[in-house]
């Protein structure tokens, strides 16, 4: 068989509506590729999970499955949890052909997305000049370095871009600063208007404790306008990004950035990670859905012995072992 079929691999949330975001955006991809079918699936804590996506197209007819993480960063999830799922499932079926791509990383589609998100939150409020407003960038936080330099990237390049005064960055869990210390270091650099931006795609327990504590603190700081812009979703421009995601692996194009990776280069302060083995760490919570189920889940760190000769995933556009989880990661 050589039918190609789309993959979105997601991380999955006990939160419904963000499942339902999800879901509107594997929708729309599909209507950017009409050409080719499209599945959905999740690492864990909902359904469907991602061998029930791969085993859809399976049925479809699909010989070649082009695999695309739906998620901003590579840290672990990309990097080593979707394609421990990837590879066992092609180990399952021989014959069948499974390409990875890679994550959406920085894109200059997304900085626009995420302009007009800030804008739309801007223009519901009264007029600020932006020269008076503090723009304060919320990532979701992993204990990649890498991953979470991306955030601090697209600050910057939103800070000079569109103009504000001064732009922090934060971070919802694992790394620092956390989004309480870092909204309360904002406050004392003096500007009138505070613009809170989580950077992710959908809402999700993190997303609405961010939105939270941004309430909570403009309750103690009446003297200080606090916004809350909304996150990426499926503005059409993120829809664009992931067509063309899926493009960059039909072009040989999809490799991600391993420049700064923690297991495969000497990075300061995580020299002991490079070459760890690959594994997947979802498998107890995979599929357990949303609805009435809650499971004490924390992502803990875990030791494994370097593995170098383990084979690489094929096709694949990274190349690593496990990461260190992220104890705020479940959504």
């Amino acid at each position: 068989m050589t039918n190609l079929g789309v993959m979105v691999c997601g991380h999955g949330s006990r939160d419904d509506e963000a499942i339902g975001e999800f879901a509107a955006v594997a929708a729309g991809l599909a209507r950017r590729l009409p050409q080719y079918p499209v599945e959905s699936g999740f690492l864990e804590f909902a359904r469907p999970v991602i061998r029930d996506g791969l085993d859809a197209l399976r049925r479809r007819g699909v010989g070649r499955i082009l695999a695309i993480p739906g998620m901003l960063f590579a840290a672990g999830h990309v990097k080593n949890d979707i394609p421990s799922v990837l590879n066992t499932y092609r180990a399952q079926h021989p014959g069948l052909r499974i390409d990875y791509g890679r994550d959406l990383a920085v894109d200059l589609k997304l900085l626009r997305a995420a302009a007009d998100r800030i804008e739309a939150a801007e223009a519901a409020a009264r007029a600020v000049p932006r020269d008076e407003t503090l723009l304060l960038v919320v990532g979701r936080g992993t204990s990649d370095p890498d991953a979470n330099s991306g955030i601090a990237k697209v600050a910057r390049l939103l800070w000079e871009g569109m103009g504000f005064g001064w732009a922090e960055t934060c971070y919802s869990g694992v790394t620092f600063p956390l989004v309480a210390p870092g909204l309360e270091h904002a406050l004392r650099l003096g500007y009138p208007r505070i613009v809170v931006f989580p950077y992710f795609l959908f809402t999700g327990i993190l997303v609405k404790r961010i939105y939270r504590v941004a309430d909570q603190i403009a309750a103690r700081h009446p003297e200080i306008e606090v916004l809350k812009a909304t996150y990426l979703n499926d503005h059409p421009l993120v829809l664009d990004a992931f067509a063309e995601r899926v493009q960059e692996i039909l072009g040989g194009r999809a490799d991600m950035n391993c420049g700064l990776c923690k297991y495969r280069e000497q990075v300061l302060g995580f020299e002991a990670e490079v070459g760890l083995p690959q594994a997947g760490h979802h498998h107890h919570v995979e599929g357990i859905g949303t609805g009435g189920h809650r499971h004490d889940h924390h992502h803990h760190d875990h030791d494994h012995p370097h593995d170098h000769g383990r084979p690489p995933y094929p096709q694949a556009g990274h190349r690593h072992g496990p990461q260190r989880r992220n104890p705020d990661a479940a959504e």
